[in-house]
C-alpha cells in the first residue's frame, strides 16, 4: 500500500511509518516534528512564528499537494493535522478526501469528541476536563473548551469524523469518546513502540529508587505533573536514602530518551486512565509506569495477568500513597522492570502495532464507496 500519515503526537507516526515500511509498505510522513520534540519524518511543514509564517506554511502546503495525491491511505494525526486555522484546512481536507482512496481520521489526543465528551456525559471517572461530575477549572482546560467547543474546529473534527472511512484511537479513554459516535467505523489499536532487546536488570534489590519526572511547562496542571512532582519531593523529604529524583522539562525527543535512561520509575499522565506515548517508552527500557493503569486499560488490551503499571487516581494523597509504598518495597523493582519491558513487548512493538494498522487499511480499501 502507499500510506501517506499527515501530522505527528509523540512520535506516533514516525514509529507507525517504520513498522508499516517494514512490512513492505510506501509510507511518507508530512509534519512539522511535533514543534519541540523535533520527531524524524520525510516532508517538514513547520510554521515560521507570526503571520506571515502562515502564509508561508499556506504557500508550501498548497506546493505540496500534486505530492499528496494517489495515496491508498491518508491518515491524519488529529483534525488540526497541520498548524493553520481550521478554516483554512476544510479546502486541504476536502482536496486530499478527492485525490486519495481513503481517509482516517485518528483518535490521539486534544479534539472536539474528547474536550465535549469529557465536559458533558463524562463517561469516564476522571480525564483531563472532569474529576467525577465536577469540571476541572483549571486555565488550561478552560482555554481547550473554548477552542474546541462551538467553534470551527469542532465543524472541522465533526466533517472529518463523519467523512473519513474509519477512526482509529490510540488509548482506551479516545476510544470511549469517539465509538458511541461512530461505532461502525472507530476501532481501537495501541500506540506503536520500537523495542529494543530486553534491558539487563540485576536481581538485587536496589538500594533506592531512582525516580524520572519530564515536565512541559505550558501543560504542567494540565497533566498533573505539578501534584505528581509535589508528591515525590514530599517523599524523597520523607525517604532521602531511598528515592533519588531526576526532573527535566522541555527537551526534545533523543535528549529526553537519554536522561530518562537508569530510571527505575517514571511518573506521568495523572489523568490518564493508560499510559500514553512517554511512560511507554520508558516502559520499553524497562523502567516501571507510576500513572495511568487502570482496569479499562487492560481489558481493551485483552491481558489478564500481565498488570506492571502502579495505578494512581488523580489525588496528591494517592501519589504519595503509591510512591511510599513502592520505596518500602525496593524488592518489588527488579520484577516490575522486568513486566514493564515485557508488556510493551506484548501490547506495543511497533511492527506488531503496524500489522493492526495493516489489517485495518486493507479492510477499509474492501469496502465499497456509496
Amino acid at each position: 500500500m502507499k500510506i501517506l500519515l499527515l501530522g505527528e503526537y509523540s512520535n506516533v507516526h514516525n514509529t507507525l511509518a517504520r513498522g508499516l515500511r517494514e512490512l513492505g509498505h510506501t509510507v511518507t510522513v508530512v509534519s512539522n516534528g511535533d514543534f519541540w520534540k523535533n520527531y524524524p519524518r520525510d516532508i517538514d511543514v513547520t510554521r515560521r512564528p507570526g503571520k506571515m509564517g502562515g502564509m508561508l506554511l499556506m504557500v508550501k502546503i498548497y506546493a505540496l499537494l500534486p505530492r499528496l495525491r494517489g495515496y491508498d491511505i491518508v491518515q491524519f494525526i488529529n483534525p488540526q493535522f497541520c498548524e493553520l486555522k481550521a478554516e483554512r484546512l476544510f479546502p486541504l481536507f476536502r482536496y486530499l478526501k478527492k485525490h486519495n482512496k481513503k481517509l482516517v481520521l485518528g483518535g490521539f489526543g486534544m479534539d472536539y469528541y474528547w474536550v465535549n465528551t469529557c465536559s458533558t456525559t463524562m463517561p469516564l471517572r476522571y480525564s483531563d476536563f472532569n474529576i467525577g461530575k465536577e469540571l476541572r477549572q483549571n486555565k488550561e482546560a478552560s482555554i481547550e473548551r473554548k477552542d474546541w467547543i462551538g467553534t470551527e474546529k469542532e465543524r472541522l473534527n465533526r466533517l472529518m469524523a463523519e467523512q473519513c472511512n474509519g477512526i482509529v484511537t490510540g488509548l482506551y479513554e479516545y476510544w470511549r469518546c469517539y465509538e458511541p459516535c461512530f461505532p461502525e467505523k472507530t476501532t481501537f489499536i495501541p500506540f506503536p513502540i520500537v523495542v529494543g532487546e530486553a534491558p539487563v536488570i540485576a536481581d538485587e534489590t536496589p538500594e533506592r529508587l531512582n525516580l524520572f519526572i519530564g515536565i512541559s511547562k505550558s501543560r504542567s496542571i494540565y497533566k498533573g505533573t505539578d501534584i505528581m512532582l509535589r508528591a515525590a519531593e514530599a517523599v524523597k523529604k520523607d525517604y532521602p536514602d531511598r528515592l533519588n529524583l531526576t526532573v527535566v522539562c522541555g527537551l526534545p525527543f533523543a535528549e529526553y530518551v537519554r536522561r530518562m535512561l537508569g530510571s527505575d520509575a517514571i511518573m506521568d499522565q495523572l489523568y490518564s486512565y493508560t499510559p500514553s506515548m512517554n511512560p511507554l517508552e520508558a516502559m520499553a527500557h524497562g523502567i516501571i509506569c507510576i500513572g495511568g493503569g487502570e482496569p479499562e486499560n487492560y481489558e481493551i488490551i485483552h491481558e489478564t495477568s500481565l498488570h506492571p503499571i502502579i495505578n494512581v487516581l488523580p489525588t496528591y494523597e494517592s501519589c504519595v500513597k503509591e510512591l511510599t509504598r513502592l520505596v518500602n518495597n525496593l524488592n518489588l523493582i527488579p520484577q516490575l522492570r522486568r513486566e514493564s519491558y515485557e508488556y510493551v513487548r506484548k501490547h506495543h512493538e511497533y511492527i506488531k502495532v503496524a500489522h493492526q494498522y495493516e489489517v485495518f487499511y486493507r479492510g477499509l480499501l474492501r469496502e465499497k464507496e456509496y
